[in-house]
């Protein structure tokens, strides 16, 4: 019996996941990961590499867009332990027909789903309740110096975020928006 089940979106490769947790009157057991029901998510041959944990204390604040240049791409399973948020991918992917469209998700740690972010795609969210914590599963260890932002307010990209934005970092806020040049990631 599997444990999660997988719902495709509007943008390729973006998906929800939905997992199928086990309860009684203890409480529940609830599967976040396993690489045998999960390997077609990933991209071929690829394995967890690195897990990361954000905690982001005041409601409405917004983090990323951030995403990672080939050869360090990766494919993020993003999870909300605590609070709520809206979490989003935009598709950065060169001749893909969804280039620069997004899909947002609410996800919260009373909720039982997860959003799958492939290669190419930049990730961001806002919170929505304060103290929230997320975690996040990579296929590739973070390098510097292949790191990719886009601005939250990118008007090519056209975010509808869910609240008034109250905090962002300081330099995901100087990053500038998309020239009108910018083709996408090549994978």
């Amino acid at each position: 019996m599997s444990r999660f089940a997988v719902e495709a979106t509007p943008i390729s490769g973006v998906s929800v996941l939905e997992r199928k947790p086990l309860g009684d009157e203890r409480g529940l057991f609830e599967r976040l990961f396993c690489s045998d029901e999960l390997r077609d998510l990933l991209e071929p041959g690829a394995a967890i590499a690195q897990i990361n944990k954000t905690v982001t204390v005041r409601c409405g604040s917004v983090r990323g867009m951030h995403f990672q240049y080939p050869p360090f791409a990766e494919t993020k399973l993003v999870t909300c332990l605590s609070g709520e948020v809206f979490d989003v991918a935009v598709d950065l992917r060169e001749s893909s027909p969804t280039f620069l469209g997004w899909h947002g998700e609410r996800l919260s740690g009373a909720g039982h789903t997860s959003l799958v972010i492939p290669r190419g795609c930049a990730h961001g969210f806002q919170t929505l309740t304060d103290d929230v914590v997320m975690l996040y599963f990579h296929t590739a260890a973070y390098a510097p110096g292949a790191e990719g932002t886009i601005h939250h307010r990118d008007p090519r990209v056209g975010i509808q975020w869910p609240a008034p934005v109250t905090e962002v970092s300081e330099k995901d806020e100087r990053q500038p928006f998309l020239s009108d040049t910018f083709r996408g990631v090549q994978l």
